[in-house]
């Protein structure tokens, strides 16, 4: 069966610096036309930074939109068009401070496909080395190292929620065979 919804009409409600929303009128299989509203984001990265003692680079930071702090991996927005090996590198910079020799493309994850575009790329960064960390302006948090098997364990009994994490906490697990 084919289940593919066409897009027949798409207009935009609200176009911001890092969003762009539509509502469309989609044709579902049947024929019949259905509103769709999609949030339109060009996509991120996240990278675990793992360092030879088995210890993660978390950051910690304020979450606007769900009013709270959150224990997360080092992470950015790529720009429209960005490619996102260079914008991983950049954000384990910026955020951390860190460098890695090492890095290996772990897939992605879609943050919400009921509604949103957005893609997030995720890394594995191994080999690091400490450099100076260069927030982006306007940008708040710290950063902290954690064992690996306690992230595992945040991950599990639900400390941490944030998506990215958690899907490349578990993906670098079974990889690694930590």
């Amino acid at each position: 069966m084919n289940l593919a919804e066409r897009r027949v009409h798409s207009d935009t409600i609200f176009e911001g610096k890092i969003i762009k929303v539509t509502k469309d009128q989609a044709e579902l299989p049947d024929g019949s036309l259905a509103s769709r509203e999609v949030v339109n984001h060009p996509g991120g990265v996240c990278v675990l930074a793992l360092d030879e003692d088995s210890n993660v680079t978390l950051v910690k930071q304020f979450r606007y939109p769900i009013q709270q702090l959150l224990l997360e991996l080092p992470a950015g927005k790529l720009e429209y068009g960005e490619e996102h090996g260079p914008a991983a590198v950049r954000e384990l910079s910026e955020e951390t401070g860190l460098e890695a020799s090492e890095w290996t493309y772990l897939g992605y994850m879609l943050s919400s496909p009921g509604f949103c575009t957005e893609k997030i790329h995720m890394y594995l960064a191994r080999g690091l080395t400490r450099k100076k960390q260069h927030l982006d302006e306007g940008e708040f948090l710290d950063v902290l190292a954690v064992p690996f098997e306690e992230l595992i364990r945040q991950v599990m009994d639900g400390t941490i929620t944030d998506g990215k994490t958690v899907t490349a906490a578990l993906k670098t697990k079974v990889l690694l065979g930590l």
